[in-house]
């Protein structure tokens, strides 16, 4: 094997593992969601009911693209832990602004270790959970996607 064959082995590990990880980061927010929706109460209900589709929408397409490169999607889980308690609306919003900053985490990663058409769609799906974070936040962060995760790892 040479060279050029074991980097583009590596690189297409590194990127069927980054949308591995973003398939997981959706199922995840897809679950949040359905907590979201039940507490976040009646004036941001359908913006919920919203980022909830957008994310099953994702979700299922990052399966279908796990699928055209060989991979075996991620499952869902039965259930998620969820990073605190969520019993009224303050905490539904602080929940869905949660969320959103962890896919961004996870697509930024892939838009890293992708190329052509799959990094442009990482990109604009970074972008959409930015947007969704800043509104549920109410602010936003200079890097989406790269600053929240400063000090994580």
């Amino acid at each position: 094997m040479t060279t050029v064959d074991a980097d583009a082995r590596s690189g297409a590990k590194a990127r069927l593992d980054a949308l591995q990880a973003a398939l997981a980061a959706e199922h995840a927010a897809v679950y949040g969601y359905g907590v979201v929706g039940g507490r976040v109460g009646d004036d941001r209900e359908n913006e919920a009911a919203a980022a909830h589709a957008a994310h099953r929408s994702r979700r299922d397409s990052l399966t279908r693209t796990v699928r055209d490169l060989g991979g075996k999607p991620a499952v869902a889980a039965v259930g998620y832990d969820l990073p605190f308690p969520v019993p009224d609306t303050a905490a539904a919003t602080r929940l869905a602004a949660v969320l959103e900053e962890r896919v961004a985490g996870v697509y930024s990663d892939l838009v890293r270790a992708s190329e052509g058409p799959l990094r442009l769609e990482a990109a604009g799906a970074l972008r959409e959970a930015a947007v969704r974070a800043v509104r549920w936040r109410g602010s936003g962060v200079a890097f989406p996607g790269l600053a929240e995760r400063a000090g994580r790892d």
